[in-house]
């Protein structure tokens, strides 16, 4: 049975990261929910209780950007942490401003 108090949402298309961030999180203990495409992490946040969402800006179907502002609008609380390849400062500020927790440019900032 899943441990809901750590349970995070990967979102993110690229499999080969998605399974990096996966292990290195279940390292620690957390559970964790891989969703492929935009529509499928909206869908997920519906039916699980969602700690924390890790947040791709690229993803297919509804992008990242959809679906950090279908979240907030929706008033989902959770902290949505955007990683993601766009390194410039307007993506940082508009995602901030739409309701990200925060925004990396690249996973070494945590470590991994």
């Amino acid at each position: 049975m899943a441990n809901v108090m750590n349970q995070i949402l990967i979102a993110e298309d690229e499999s080969r990261l998605a399974a990096f961030v996966e292990k290195g999180l279940r390292q620690y203990g957390y559970e964790t929910i891989v969703a492929e495409d935009g529509c499928q992490a909206l869908a997920i946040t519906q039916t699980e209780e969602i700690k924390l969402l890790l947040l791709d800006l690229g993803l297919p179907i509804k992008d990242g950007w959809t679906v950090l502002k279908e979240l907030r609008s929706q008033g989902k609380q959770f902290p949505i942490i955007v990683i993601t390849a766009f390194s410039d400062d307007k993506s940082r500020a508009v995602a901030l401003a739409a309701g990200a927790t925060d925004y990396r440019t690249h996973l070494t900032s945590y470590g991994t």
